[in-house]
């Protein structure tokens, strides 16, 4: 089920990175599973969770990242690219 949690308006660096993370969904993860869409207004990021297990993320509509939770620590990994996650071999 896509969940979507940005609210009846949305900021112009939101949107800008609601942009920026649909295009890298689509250029890498077109057919994956789409979890949920968001903003973290404690943090600022604008997310797009994959049902694999990671997100796409984009603070203030600043260049994207990937994001890899680990669900035994809590603790979440960046990476600046999808190359860079593949690379740690986290998934």
């Amino acid at each position: 089920m896509f969940n979507f949690s940005l609210g009846e308006t949305i900021a112009f660096c939101e949107a800008q990175g609601v942009s920026k993370v649909f295009a890298e969904y689509a250029k890498h993860h077109a057919g994956e599973e789409i979890e949920s869409l968001g903003f973290n207004s404690n943090s600022g990021y604008v997310y797009l969770s994959l049902e694999c297990g990671f997100q796409i993320v984009s603070m203030l509509g600043a260049d994207i990242e990937y994001c890899l939770t680990d669900f035994y620590t809590g603790d979440e990994i960046f990476f600046d690219s999808w190359a860079e996650l593949l690379a740690d071999k986290k998934i």
